[in-house]
């Protein structure tokens, strides 16, 4: 299964890429290119075609429905002829097909949302009011919802699980979307991240998350070719907020802690803060007993991009402006007004970012004392970023 997983990536890859060629020339022709130089715009003020996302929603949604369908109509046995190695995993994989035809619905949605955005701005609380419904959805229709221990409290603990998680899902696709101000960043971190989940959905056996992971790396490689410095294209809003909603998904998925019972059969069972299942050792990962220190996994995977969200919306509240309304503040503008380039400006944030996602990989192989050291290095991290881009 995770050749089946890691080939994903390389078909996304192979489609995303002449897509992307072809979008760039489609673009231009049509004239679907952001200018630059504006409020919330790349600052260069190069005409560049803002349609990279159109490649990264197909690589991703392409093989998606063709896998949930393959999974839900190709009888047992037929797997069992063609692909008997895949049989055990056949009932699991059609357990999440509903799932994974919401979350198509889903990012379907939020797609559309930023294609449209992108060439007609719907202004930023219409904007918000249309992400808080679709992130809704996701945490409803998809059975994505973080803190379902909470579900012991009764509506009380539910509604507080939904608030959390819709909250969680606005944060990360609008500091994905953030992050989209200069060439190659917001590619690049996504890439960092969605490569370091799927490490540790691999690791665990998530299957289902580990594709959509390698789904969006692939798309991402692909589309780096012409968005790394300097980007001949952009993700755009129909990119930038997709990639965002990815994450968050994939971030509330692959959040591990041992069900209560797993001792009785002699196997760890991991288990997502979501309720999905996978086989581990006893007691955890690799033995080891995992516990609500792999809270932080989320945190730490995507602290970088947190930083840059927190940090920009404190400086807009600071300055009295709206914290919806785009400037050139963010941290990757700060650290070129520091004397970094771009380009290298991008390197540092995707570095520091596979600093902390590989933290944060590791949370569900440590014990406690280990995991908050790991913790204390990821803070660390974002000081010296903070310390740098301060002079």
């Amino acid at each position: 299964m995770t050749f089946l997983v890691l080939m994903l990536g390389v078909v996304a890859w192979l489609i995303a890429l002449p897509l992307c060629g072809g979008l760039i020339r489609w673009s231009r022709a049509l004239g679907l290119v952001d200018a630059g130089g504006g409020e919330g715009h790349k600052p260069t003020g190069r005409v560049i075609p803002d349609t990279a996302g159109v490649a990264v929603y197909l690589a991703v949604a392409g093989p998606m429905t063709a896998t949930l369908l393959v999974v839900w109509l190709l009888p047992g046995g037929a797997w069992a002829s063609l692909a008997p190695w895949a049989v055990q995993h056949l009932e699991g994989l059609r357990q999440v097909t509903a799932i994974g035809g919401g979350l198509l619905v889903m990012l379907s949605g939020v797609h559309l949302l930023g294609l449209y955005d992108d060439r007609r701005p719907i202004g930023p609380w219409l904007k918000l009011g249309l992400q808080t419904a679709i992130a809704l959805g996701v945490v409803l229709f998809c059975e994505t919802r973080v803190l379902r221990l909470m579900d012991q409290w009764g509506a009380l603990g539910v509604g507080l699980s939904v608030l959390v998680s819709v909250a969680w899902v606005l944060v990360i696709v609008n500091a994905l979307n953030f992050l989209d101000n200069m060439d190659g960043l917001c590619c690049g971190v996504a890439a960092v991240a969605g490569s370091v989940y799927l490490a540790a959905t691999l690791i665990a056996g998530q299957w289902f998350v580990a594709g959509l992971c390698a789904l969006l790396v692939g798309a991402l490689l692909a589309v780096l070719v012409f968005n790394a410095p300097p980007a001949k294209v952009y993700l755009g809003d129909g990119g930038s907020l997709l990639v965002g909603l990815i994450l968050a998904v994939v971030s509330m998925r692959t959040t591990y802690t041992v069900t209560p019972g797993a001792e009785a059969v002699g196997e760890g069972v991991i288990a997502s803060l979501t309720g999905e299942v996978a086989s581990g050792g006893a007691g955890g990962v690799g033995g080891v007993e995992t516990g609500w220190h792999v809270l932080l996994m989320p945190l730490m995977v995507l602290a970088v991009p947190l930083y840059d969200f927190v940090s920009v919306v404190g400086l807009r509240l600071l300055r009295g402006k709206s914290p919806m309304v785009g400037d050139h503040n963010h941290f990757s503008h700060r650290l070129v007004r520091r004397g970094l380039t771009p380009p290298r400006a991008v390197g540092v944030i995707c570095l520091a970012t596979l600093a902390t996602g590989l933290c944060g990989v590791m949370l569900t192989t440590l014990a406690p004392w280990q995991a908050w050291l790991a913790a204390a290095q990821t803070l660390a991290v974002l000081a010296v970023l903070a310390v740098l881009e301060r002079g």
